[in-house]
């Protein structure tokens, strides 16, 4: 059977954003608030949506987002941003581009309001995505976004690279989830590309769901939980026998969990 497909009209995905104004509504009526018209309004030829958001802090001043297409962000106090969903994306052909720029002695806190729902489109199941960090000297990054929900017939690739001084501070979180309930044959790739100034940090790559070679009826895992930390010095260690903590030679530590689904799933 054909996977099911979803339109550009009555997508279930991710809460909307509406724009947001003068007056200070909760984060989540801004993430209800707006049409799915704006993926109509924002798809290039073919349908497909490329999404680009960029956020920049620095010391001592508000954190600059630039957003366009399916993915904007807002100030939610402090030093904390929120991600906040702005069309129904990725659908199939979809490619999301976040960059993310903490500047010397900056501190950022990113978070995010709903999980993200990745959908098979009409021409393809597959959607991408490329995540880019970079941490200055003295800077603080905390990123702890939602999970990513891989629907299933639907495949996304996903791209973390990092970049940090020596003296950055970071915790990057992320969470995949394949298949909504009842769901197992989604399919998600991940790769993780770090660097400690010249040096590479570490180089990871994960694939969940139907077709990838860890795939087995019998026991397949349908979700992870990932966590890079940096600095960090302590030791290895397992967590049951599908999770665990392990050093980085140089400096900081990778934590992966595996298992059925995300509540069921390890946590660091």
């Amino acid at each position: 059977m054909e996977p099911n497909t979803a339109t550009r009209n009555g997508v279930v995905g991710e809460p909307t954003a509406a724009s947001v104004g003068a007056t200070e509504p909760s984060v989540e009526r801004v993430a209800a608030a707006a049409p799915e018209r704006h993926r109509e309004a924002t798809a290039g030829r073919g349908g497909a949506l490329r999404t680009e958001l960029r956020i920049v802090a620095e010391a001592g001043r508000v954190a600059h987002i630039d957003a366009r297409g399916g993915l904007t962000a807002r100030h939610t106090g402090g030093d904390r941003v929120h991600l906040i969903g702005a069309a129904a994306t990725p659908l199939g052909g979809d490619h999301i581009g976040v960059t993310v720029v903490v500047g010397p002695r900056a501190r950022l806190t990113l978070r995010g309001v709903a999980a993200t729902l990745a959908l098979p489109g009409r021409g393809t199941i597959e959607s991408s995505a490329h995540w880019h960090f970079e941490v200055a000297e003295g800077g603080d990054l905390d990123v702890d976004t939602p999970a990513m929900i891989v629907a299933g017939g639907a495949g996304h690739l996903n791209v973390t690279s990092v970049r940090l001084a020596s003296g950055a501070r970071l915790r990057l979180r992320e969470q995949v989830q394949i298949g909504r309930t009842g769901e197992r044959h989604g399919r998600w790739r991940g790769d993780l590309i770090a660097d400690l100034d010249d040096l590479p940090l570490v180089r990871h790559r994960l694939e969940l769901g139907a077709g990838v070679a860890t795939d087995d009826v019998l026991g397949a895992h349908r979700a992870l939980i990932s966590e890079l930390r940096y600095p960090d010095d302590r030791p290895a260690e397992t967590f049951g026998l599908a999770a665990a903590r392990l050093p980085l030679e140089a400096g900081g530590s990778l934590y992966t969990g595996l298992g059925d689904r995300l509540s069921d799933t390890s946590k660091p």
